[in-house]
Order: C-alpha cells, then sequence, then structure tokens
C-alpha cells in the first residue's frame, strides 16, 4: 500500500477477529513507530507490547472500564513518554505522537486494525497502564493500541474541508 492510499483510507478500528497478531508483525509496527521523527532526534519513548491474553484483558478493566475493544484484541501496545531522554524540553509529546501515527499507518498497511487511545492526562488511564505493564513513575504512559485484524469494515471517508483552511491569512 502506498503512503497516500493509507494515509487516505486509515480509519479507527475498534472490533477484530480473533486471528493472532504475528510477532514478526508487532516487530515491524514497533519498527515504523520508532522511524518517526523526534526533535533533536532524541526518542524519547518506551513501547510496551503484550499477546498475553489476561493482559489484555486486564487492561480492557483497567484502562477503559471494560471496553470489548481489548477483550476483542490480539495485541496492545502502549508507546511512554520519557522525558530524561527529550533533547529539547517539551517536545516528547510530539515526538510520541509521530511514532503513533506511523505505528498506526503501518498496522493499516498490514491489514490489522487499531484505534489510538489517549492515556496522557487521563489518571485512571495512567493509573491502569502503570499497572497492567508495571509502568516506572518516570515513564509517563502515552497512548496505547489495541491491535489486530479488523472485524469491520469501514469505507475511507474524506475530510477534506476548505473552510478549514486560511490562505495567506486567518480569516476565521
Amino acid at each position: 500500500m502506498d503512503t497516500l492510499t493509507a494515509l487516505m483510507t486509515r480509519r479507527s478500528i475498534r472490533a477484530f477477529t480473533d486471528q493472532p497478531v504475528s510477532d514478526p508483525q508487532l516487530r515491524t509496527l514497533l519498527s515504523a513507530a520508532m522511524q518517526a521523527p523526534s526533535a533533536g532526534d532524541g526518542r524519547p519513548w518506551h513501547f510496551c507490547v503484550s499477546t498475553d491474553r489476561a493482559q489484555l484483558d486486564a487492561l480492557a478493566e483497567s484502562v477503559d472500564a471494560g471496553n470489548p475493544m481489548f477483550k476483542q484484541a490480539q495485541a496492545a501496545i502502549l508507546i511512554c513518554l520519557d522525558e530524561a531522554l527529550e533533547k529539547f524540553k517539551g517536545f516528547a509529546p510530539q515526538d510520541c505522537s509521530c511514532a503513533a501515527q506511523n505505528l498506526q499507518l503501518a498496522a493499516h498497511a498490514l491489514g490489522l486494525g487499531t484505534v489510538w487511545i489517549a492515556v496522557i492526562g487521563i489518571p485512571p488511564r495512567v493509573t491502569g497502564c502503570r499497572k497492567v505493564f508495571d509502568v516506572p513513575e518516570s515513564v509517563v504512559p502515552f497512548a496505547i493500541f489495541p491491535l489486530g485484524y479488523p472485524a469491520q469494515t469501514l469505507p475511507a471517508e474524506d475530510r477534506y474541508d476548505e473552510a478549514k483552511i486560511n490562505w495567506g491569512r486567518w480569516k476565521g
């Protein structure tokens, strides 16, 4: 799948089949995430990965109040932000966001589905991720991605909106 096709057809997938996600696929997703740009090449991220059914079920309860996505997912990847690795203070959230987008696009290109579940700034989710993955206090859970083969087919959406564009100067 070429890059523009991936960008224009990726959708947030919230239902998954029971087909497993392979270790090579997970490594490809992690590699794609780590290819993301980061300020000063700091790469202020860490990743927690699980394919363990009990751990995925625990994420459903601990992170998202029983959300069935994690109970259906065959894997999950948590991106964590490590401010100690920042080369330029304050850039880590953008860096981790770039890694997250790469992960989502790579999943789509591999025929997998995922959805970005925000964690940072949402105390119950931060606590849940810390508990399930034993994330240390010095590292902040940023976002988590349940993964699997899609059990739903969503059409591409054209989200281009000319009203959101201000050419030259802000026009409101």
